[in-house]
């Protein structure tokens, strides 16, 4: 399936970003105007997500050769490959797939692992939020507070709610990601004895746990090359909280 692209940028070589659970490519439009002076930038909408048709399934070998298909079709590969969180399993798995369209692989805040299932609560909570008279971001946000507490997590996932003359909806398949969770939380068996040797960055951060210090034996079985960069002020969401120090990461990397 072909995803919705949004580029930037119109020299350079190729950059394609994946977002993460919850995202689309909106949330990298910052970062990907800043690396714009130096490359082509393809911010993708991955499938149930953004502008992306919604379909009945979203395991990533799906979404890997979701991925691959769209890169073939936009005539630019083989592409500097950046992703986040599920963004980022995508990329590692398109990348083991696919390496022909994979020139380098960045991976941001994730690793080929499987983690204790999240974000059940916040799914669940977006889809029995009554919309029916909703007229205001705001009454959204007070249904989500019992189970988002977070006011910045909150503002995130309320970029997904549209507000128009037709009233309120939700823009994910929220139905379908709910039921993917279990999937996406974990690490999908058909990478198994597969490596890519292409140049990889890993960068995460600091004040995550997403990528430790015991999972790099496992990344060293799929990505050889792989390398580091700790961004130590950051979270989960790096690109978006230290969008500075992530840059001064990825830009060398890229090139």
């Amino acid at each position: 399936m072909k995803l919705p692209v949004t580029s930037y940028g119109e020299t350079g070589t190729p950059v394609v970003v994946l977002h993460g659970l919850f995202g689309s490519g909106r949330n990298w439009m910052t970062a990907s105007r800043r690396l714009a002076d130096r490359h082509r930038v393809f911010a993708f909408d991955l499938r149930n997500h953004g502008s992306s048709p919604h379909v009945p399934t979203m395991s990533y070998p799906e979404m890997a050769d979701d991925v691959r298909e769209t890169i073939e079709s936009l005539g630019v590969g083989p592409v500097a490959l950046v992703g986040h969180s599920m963004g980022g399993k995508t990329a590692m798995l398109t990348a083991l797939r696919h390496p022909s369209v994979v020139e380098r692989l960045v991976v941001v805040d994730a690793a080929p692992v499987a983690y204790p299932p999240a974000f059940v609560e916040y799914a669940r909570a977006m889809r029995n939020a009554d919309l029916s008279s909703v007229t205001r971001r705001a009454e959204v946000d007070a249904q989500l507070t019992a189970a988002v507490p977070t006011p910045g997590t909150r503002a995130f996932l309320l970029q997904n709610l549209i507000l128009d003359a037709d009233g309120a909806r939700w823009r994910p398949n929220l139905p379908v990601i709910e039921a993917a969770l279990p999937d996406i939380s974990g690490w999908p068996s058909v990478a198994a004895g597969l490596v890519y040797d292409g140049p990889t960055l890993f960068i995460y951060g600091g004040k995550s746990d997403y990528v430790q210090q015991n999972h790099r034996a496992t990344i060293a079985s799929y990505f050889p090359r792989a390398t580091y960069t700790e961004v130590p002020e950051a979270g989960h969401w790096v690109h978006a909280e230290r969008l500075d120090d992530f840059l001064a990461a990825l830009t060398p990397f890229l090139g």
